[in-house]
């Protein structure tokens, strides 16, 4: 397919007009006019750049892209050679941020869901941008055997802060860096929130309000949303598709 009925089809499937975002969603970098095969990654690192190479990736489409606000705007160092690699083998780089967070099918949070069996889930609809989550287990567990199904699904042993005593069956999510959706999540009543980062302060907020804490990970609660993308533009458009998981234990 071409590059230009890519770029809007994405841009119309993850609704990209409706977020106020941190770096540009859709085409970041330009590359080739026709598009067969498509690397998928969390971040748009080197690594991730130069496995595409290999693949003969005509695009690579990731969670975290290029630009952020408040970077330096000057393509020196790092980001010279990752934009280097990329034009020098004519490959075009999306990304998609919170859209992709917040696609109800296909986004991190919906697809967090999914991977861990979470019944029910939903957007919280007080919380901007429809990025805070919640849902409910068929039955209830305590933090060690939550904790072993975060490792057993993410491979990635989480971070718990709670009381242990204290048995989990209401559940509040955001993937990435959301700690601080934990004070929204204690205030819906839910037993356990679930992020990828962790602050200092957090511990405090979670034991202080009596709910279960996980961190579990930002690159590995990320991971799946950009996988179920790439999936889904492989089946709709027959294009050639590779996951290709850096791995990353922030």
């Amino acid at each position: 397919m071409s590059r230009q009925d890519l770029t809007a089809y994405l841009n119309t499937f993850l609704n990209v007009s409706a977020f106020k975002d941190y770096a540009p969603n859709g085409l970041q970098v330009e590359g080739k006019a026709q598009i067969r095969t498509i690397v998928t990654g969390v971040t748009a690192c080197q690594a991730l750049i130069e496995q595409a190479i290999a693949v003969n990736a005509d695009a690579i489409l990731v969670h975290h892209g290029f630009f952020w606000k408040n970077e330096p705007e000057v393509i020196t160092g790092m980001k010279y050679r990752r934009i280097k690699a990329l034009m020098d083998h004519d490959i075009s780089l999306f990304g998609y941020h919170l859209p992709l967070d917040a696609h109800n099918g296909i986004g991190n949070n919906a697809q967090l869901a999914y991977q861990l069996g979470i019944l029910s889930p939903r957007v919280c609809e007080s919380v901007a941008q429809d990025l805070l989550w919640h849902g409910h287990l068929e039955h209830p567990v305590t933090a060690t055997e939550f904790s072993q199904l975060l490792n057993n699904v993410l491979k990635r042993e989480p971070l718990h802060i709670g009381d242990n005593s204290k048995l989990i069956s209401t559940i509040a999510w955001c993937t990435g860096g959301a700690q601080d959706y934990i004070d929204q999540a204690a205030q819906m009543g839910v037993d356990a929130f679930i992020s990828g980062e962790v602050s200092e302060r957090t511990y405090h907020a979670a034991m202080e309000q009596g709910i279960h804490y996980f961190a579990a990970g930002h690159h590995a609660t990320e991971q799946f949303g950009i996988k179920a993308l790439g999936q889904h533009l492989a089946s709709k458009f027959d294009l050639t598709h590779h996951f290709i998981d850096i791995v990353n234990p922030v």
